[in-house]
């Protein structure tokens, strides 16, 4: 069995700043995918993660101190992949693939739109290539975790008050509507197969005391191929964990 986390650092250096080595020793995941390092391959201290017994990856934006996703790794993958071979979503560090035999484990950091409609209209680009080039993908890498944050609550109970939100860059009934068609395309959401709850969230504004208030967005996810459905043994979410905006969210794959 292995444990997988997925974890939006919102900068890697601040992150480190926060305990974020002392968490990682403690928790012990078998894989870890990284978000939003904000850093260049040569800012981040590997030496620090080799030293705590992990192979790491990295594949960051050009423009400095943006994006970039990472993968930390106990085992040492037989091929890994920068990118997905499409410049302008490459150019901004957002999608690393790591693979162990048959299994392959990816990194993705969906753009967000919140910042006005040029970076919307972006998303929903970036969305649709997204989709198109994982369904060819996974007609050579059939068994795909597809970790990472995706930027959109998929369900109404993925987000608090979702009657407001319905004009809301990340909870758009475009972007729903896409997340279905990529559930459709033979995707299961790892916590919701264990988990109907409402208030379960990943991310929490930092204005207006969100977190405190259990105020939050679960726009994290473990996206895991179909095929795969019965090596899922567990999920969840780890609210308690403070490094970041985000916190992380683990998921048990039998492989």
């Amino acid at each position: 069995m292995k444990k997988i986390i997925s974890y939006n650092v919102n900068g890697i250096r601040a992150a480190l700043k926060k305990g974020f080595a002392e968490w990682l020793k403690n928790e012990n995941p078998d894989i870890l995918c990284i978000q939003e390092t904000k850093a260049q391959p040569e800012q981040i201290d590997s030496l620090l993660f080799e030293y705590l017994g992990y192979h790491s990856y990295w594949f960051s934006a050009q423009k400095k101190g943006y994006s970039g996703v990472g993968i930390l790794t106990k085992e040492k993958p037989d091929n890994i992949e920068y990118g997905m071979g499409i410049k302008k979503y490459d150019n901004e560090g957002r999608f690393l693939r790591a693979d162990f035999g048959n299994v392959s484990v990816v990194s993705v950091y969906h753009p967000s739109g919140s910042s006005g409609d040029e970076r919307q209209a972006f998303k929903m680009q970036w969305l649709e290539d997204f989709r198109t080039y994982v369904n060819k993908l996974q007609k050579t890498r059939p068994n795909l975790i597809i970790s990472g944050d995706y930027n959109i609550c998929r369900l109404w109970i993925d987000i608090h008050n979702p009657e407001k939100q319905q004009n809301t860059s990340g909870f758009l009934p475009e972007e729903r509507q896409w997340f279905q068609k990529f559930v459709d395309d033979g995707f299961i959401d790892s916590f919701r197969k264990f988990n109907h709850e409402p208030h379960n969230y990943t991310w929490w504004s930092y204005r207006a005391n969100a977190r405190n208030n259990n105020k939050g967005w679960r726009i994290d996810y473990h996206m895991i191929s179909k095929e795969f459905e019965d090596k899922i043994i567990a999920a969840s979410i780890l609210p308690e964990v403070k490094h970041s905006d985000h916190c992380p969210v683990t998921v048990d794959v039998d492989f």
